[in-house]
């Protein structure tokens, strides 16, 4: 009898042994799936986070270059007005003088107005309005005393 106790003993103690490691697996189990889980939230938080900066920079880069676009169209109007005014040959001297004296007064009025644009415009609105004027007044002074030596007759 005491070998049946004995082999009941043993039987029970492995079942509950093996019970026992059932709900240590089943337990291990359920951590690593959760621990899977915020490994994989994370990396959804870190795909979205760089989607986002990748959008930001696919705008920024488009930004960069409409303006590039808009400086580039601003200069070749230059150029062409440029050329224009090299294609007109001496004159009257007194359209010359009248012609000598535009430049200079048609210059301080822009850089006059830049000035009041500056003093008069509101915060918000005055760095796009204080860009283009001055735009305007860099490349009239520029252009207009920029290449203006003595020419040979």
């Amino acid at each position: 009898m005491s070998d049946l106790i004995g082999l009941a003993a043993s039987a029970a103690g492995g079942g509950v042994f093996g019970l026992i490691g059932t709900v240590i697996g089943r337990a291990a189990g359920y951590a690593e799936r959760r621990q899977d889980q915020a490994q994989e939230r994370a990396r959804w938080a870190h795909d979205t986070a760089l989607a986002e900066l990748q959008m930001r920079a696919a705008a920024a880069a488009t930004d960069a270059q409409l303006r590039l676009a808009d400086l580039a169209g601003a200069w070749r109007g230059l150029a062409a007005s440029m050329e224009a005014e090299a294609a007109i040959g001496d004159s009257y001297r007194w359209v010359n003088a009248v012609r000598g004296l535009t430049r200079p007064v048609l210059t301080l009025t822009l850089w006059g107005i830049t000035g009041l644009v500056y003093l008069g415009a509101e915060a918000a609105a005055r760095n796009a309005i204080i860009d283009t004027t001055t735009f305007a007044a860099t490349a009239a002074t520029l252009w207009w005393f920029g290449d203006r030596g003595q020419k040979a007759r």
